[in-house]
């Protein structure tokens, strides 16, 4: 039981029992009331640190997590945010929520090219992966509009294309709930947009993953098949001094393992060569305004991607293999292409093109094996982050 709730309850049967007059009783030199005062005092005190922080340990091989000081976790804030999510209150429509762009079978993506909004207008972009947002540079979405989970909520919430969602009539509909009334007050002190966006932002900040087989394989817990560790070595192979040394060079843009918190804003950002630079979208430019970011976009985690199809932005790849076969042979030059992804062996002052892998079939299979490891079915299926309201048949 949540200790705060407890020490209410174990106030209310002392205050019941001293009533009957069971504090004339001793045990020992000491009355009853003072033990029962006694119990309710240290209750008070769990539940004060339950609210402060929530019992999380980091997984051992993960970097330091960041969590912003003005919202401690705690698993109140997480449970009133999981309902949150659900919702479809939140939305304008009053008939999407959430869940509804970020589905937990497909690791919170939502499994389209393009997604949808409130109304069902096509968005530019497709929803990215909600895992292990704890760690890395806190700037959020493809373009990296906004720099914490608190404004990422807020920012789907007001968006037009999004969920169309007016912040005060979204207050209104919420305080007309009394059971979100209750938790607010209880949670936060009172209910306010602020505290929506906290709360949302709390239960993405809870949402884990660490049990893949990959997880299994660094903590010395399970052994990778031989295509598997071929593939694992094709992935870390490579660096961006030579980048035609053999070997996929993946390592150099993704981080298996969720590392400390980044300043550098644009870190994970990248122009993967996907397109000419006569085409070329905005991307991160969109955000911050330099030229330089054009065609720029957030690196998504790698993590659970065997369900995350279809890959990209745009959801242009159907599948690994299709990802694969872009870096390749498939890299197109633009004048802000990542530097990982220029061919260094060309002469100096020439104009250098994009790299190509060179990977045949085999290794292709064997890099495609070794991501499948990264598949954590547990956090696809934990009911920590499902659904909490009942569904219906």
């Amino acid at each position: 039981m949540n200790p705060c709730r407890l020490a209410v309850s174990v106030w209310l049967e002392c205050k019941e029992t001293t009533l009957l007059g069971l504090s004339r009783f001793y045990l020992g030199k000491e009355a009853i009331w003072v033990r029962l005062a006694a119990v309710f005092i240290l209750l008070l005190v769990a539940c004060i640190s339950t609210l402060a922080k929530a019992e999380f340990v980091a997984p051992s091989h993960f970097g330091s997590p960041h969590v912003p000081a003005e919202n401690p976790l705690s698993e109140d804030a997480f449970e009133l945010g999981r309902r949150l999510f659900y919702d479809p209150v939140l939305s304008g429509s009053n008939l999407v929520s959430c869940a509804s762009c970020h589905i937990q079978r497909l690791a919170f993506a939502d499994g389209v090219a393009k997604s949808s909004g409130s109304y069902g207008m096509e968005l530019e972009f497709n929803s990215m992966s909600l895992a292990n947002l704890m760690w890395g540079p806190q700037l959020f979405f493809w373009n990296g509009r906004v720099n914490s989970l608190e404004n990422q909520a807020l920012a789907a919430l007001v968006s037009i294309e999004e969920m169309d969602q007016e912040l005060g009539e979204l207050v209104a509909e919420l305080r007309a709930i009394p059971d979100y009334r209750e938790h607010f007050r209880y949670v936060y002190g009172e209910l306010t947009s602020q505290a929506v966006a906290r709360g949302l932002a709390s239960f993405m900040r809870m949402l884990v993953t660490d049990q893949s087989k990959y997880d299994g394989y660094l903590r010395g817990e399970a052994l990778l098949s031989e295509q598997e560790e071929q593939g694992r070595l094709l992935f870390m192979s490579g660096n961006s001094t030579h980048s035609a040394a053999p070997g996929a060079n993946c390592a150099n843009c993704h981080n298996l393992v969720p590392h400390s918190r980044s300043e550098t804003t644009t870190e994970s950002f990248r122009n993967n060569g996907l397109d000419d630079a006569e085409v070329l979208s905005k991307g991160l430019m969109e955000s911050t305004g330099n030229p330089a970011h054009r065609g720029v976009f957030k690196t998504p985690t790698l993590r659970n991607i065997e369900v995350t199809a279809p890959y990209m932005h745009d959801g242009r790849f159907n599948n690994l293999r299709e990802v694969i076969e872009h870096y390749n042979g498939g890299v197109k030059q633009s004048p802000t292409l990542d530097p990982v992804l220029i061919n260094r062996s060309e002469p100096l002052g020439t104009n250098r093109h994009p790299i190509k892998l060179g990977l045949g079939h085999e290794e292709i299979d064997a890099l495609i094996a070794f991501l499948k490891t990264l598949t954590d079915e547990k956090f696809l299926t934990d009911t920590r982050f499902s659904n909490p309201f009942p569904q219906k048949n």
